[in-house]
């Protein structure tokens, strides 16, 4: 549920609430106050009339019964003897928690409610008693009556008096003002306790809950988690949470993994570095101490300061391309490659190179002479190179082989790149080309690298639009395999369609 429609809520809840819980304690208190006064006075019907007039209004409830009364006095008053009438009359006065009393000189002669009659008759008032007011009755105080006089003479002369006794409760009467100030303050309370108990738990208690998810964060705990049923705002707010923590921990595990990947690379660049500078330093110490005392001491001792120096280059290099790997800035320029030449180029390059370290180089190409991709010549060498370098570098045959195939796959080619190595263990293939991932754990000096060759490789693939993956036997050898679209000239009737 939205905060809004919760605040909508309380604000009518507050306001409807009361009211209703009001009247019914009103309509409650009302019963049983004409409860008691049923069982006090034994009147039989009682209506909320009695509570809600004033005295003016209570006496004009009879007014009816009293004309008729007294227009039967002035007409024929023998009629007040018959008690059927009378009967009639009393269940006429009852609707108006109203009864009729008949007095015959000082004896009851007809009695609506034998009861109350009873209690009531010493305080009638006498015959012939002069009122103020006669449509307006006398209050008896202390019986909480009002009484209506009309007297006439029986037939054999004897005075007599009918009396029309109205029960009457004031306005406001004090029990009903207790009661009612008690049930308000009741309705009151229970209302605030029961809309604070609900704000607090939909609203209050889940903000309370992600303050201390917030304070676990800035403490660094990144793994607590808010559980909650809740809806509207504070679902939307929990989930921005949820979002929040995720991300911050996403985050903070890559920076964890990157500082890790740096200090791995400062250490394997240091290590890997360390060896041509060795090398080189001892073959110029050797020149500088005259031990290249021939010419061809000479040659071969620049040659291999030339080879290291070219190690160190490729070092650095590989550190170049990462850091722009690691920002995604690596330049592309993007040419229409004729795939025969350009990899008959690559290869006739590097099988000179190969041939020199006793590494046979076999190279088929499966693919029509007019094949061409889109791709960048430099990276796409790059690759090349790495790929090699790494089979090189894992040889361990004193007869190295390597093919390298291109195959046709219809909208793509296919180039496949397999040596007769050491190859990789099985649990150690899926994760080749991850930056720094090295297979040979213990850095044998004589290997080398900084572990971001394949790393290199699967990105600039990946930016190529292709993909990458590789097959091995421990044993046997290694071979990658990675796919690049073909470059399709559009067709002439294409070029004429209508859109």
């Amino acid at each position: 549920m939205k905060l809004k429609t919760r605040l909508l809520i309380t604000g009518i809840t507050m306001t409807v609430l009361p009211a209703i819980l009001t009247v019914m304690a009103f309509l409650g208190i009302g019963y049983y106050l004409t409860w008691s006064n049923q069982m006090s006075y034994g009147i039989d019907k009682f209506d909320y009339t009695m509570m809600s007039g004033t005295m003016q209004e209570n006496a004009m409830r009879t007014q009816d019964i009293y004309e008729k009364v007294s227009g039967q006095v002035k007409e024929n008053s023998a009629v007040l003897e018959n008690l059927d009438f009378l009967q009639n009359l009393n269940e006429e006065a009852e609707h108006k928690s109203s009864y009729i009393i008949v007095r015959k000189d000082e004896e009851i002669y007809y009695a609506g409610n034998e009861v109350a009659s009873e209690k009531i008759f010493l305080y009638l008032p006498e015959y012939g008693f002069e009122f103020p007011d006669p449509e307006s009755g006398y209050y008896i105080h202390n019986m909480q009556k009002l009484i209506k006089q009309v007297d006439f003479t029986f037939t054999d002369g004897a005075e007599g008096s009918l009396f029309i006794v109205t029960m009457v409760v004031p306005l406001i009467s004090k029990p009903l003002l207790i009661d009612m100030i008690v049930a308000i303050v009741c309705i009151l309370t229970f209302t605030s306790l029961m809309l604070t108990r609900w704000i607090l738990r939909s609203v209050v208690n889940p903000v309370a809950e992600l303050n201390i998810a917030m304070q676990k964060i800035a403490e660094g705990n990144l793994d607590y988690r808010i559980p909650t049923d809740s809806s509207g705002e504070i679902e939307q707010l929990y989930k921005n949470y949820e979002d929040m923590r995720l991300r911050l921990k996403e985050s903070t595990e890559e920076k964890i993994q990157t500082e890790k990947q740096n200090r791995e690379l400062v250490s394997n660049i240091s290590h890997d570095l360390k060896t041509p500078i060795t090398a080189i330093k001892g073959y110029v110490e050797g020149i500088m101490d005259g031990v290249a005392d021939t010419p061809e001491k000479m040659d071969k001792y620049i040659r291999t300061i030339y080879n290291k120096a070219i190690d160190m280059d490729r070092l650095i290099n590989e550190l170049t391309i990462y850091s722009k790997i690691d920002s995604n800035r690596i330049p592309y320029n993007f040419h229409r490659l004729n795939v025969a030449e350009y990899f008959g180029d690559c290869v006739e390059e590097v099988g000179l190179d190969l041939e020199s370290k006793n590494i046979k180089l076999n190279y088929s190409n499966l693919v029509s002479p007019d094949t061409r991709i889109i791709a960048d010549p430099e990276q796409m060498k790059r690759v090349i190179n790495n790929i090699i370098g790494n089979s090189v570098k894992y040889m361990d045959k004193s007869q190295g082989v390597i093919d390298i195939r291109i195959l046709d796959e219809v909208d793509s080619i296919r180039v496949e790149i397999e040596d007769n190595g050491k190859g990789i263990a099985s649990k150690d293939l899926g994760n080749i080309f991850e930056r720094f991932f090295r297979t040979d754990s213990s850095r044998n000096s004589s290997k080398g690298g900084s572990g971001i060759g394949l790393s290199i490789v699967k990105k600039i693939i990946e930016d190529h639009g292709g993909y990458i993956w590789a097959t091995s036997k421990e044993g046997e050898g290694t071979c990658l395999h990675f796919v690049i679209r073909k470059y399709r000239e559009v067709e002439k009737d294409e070029q004429n369609i209508d859109y």
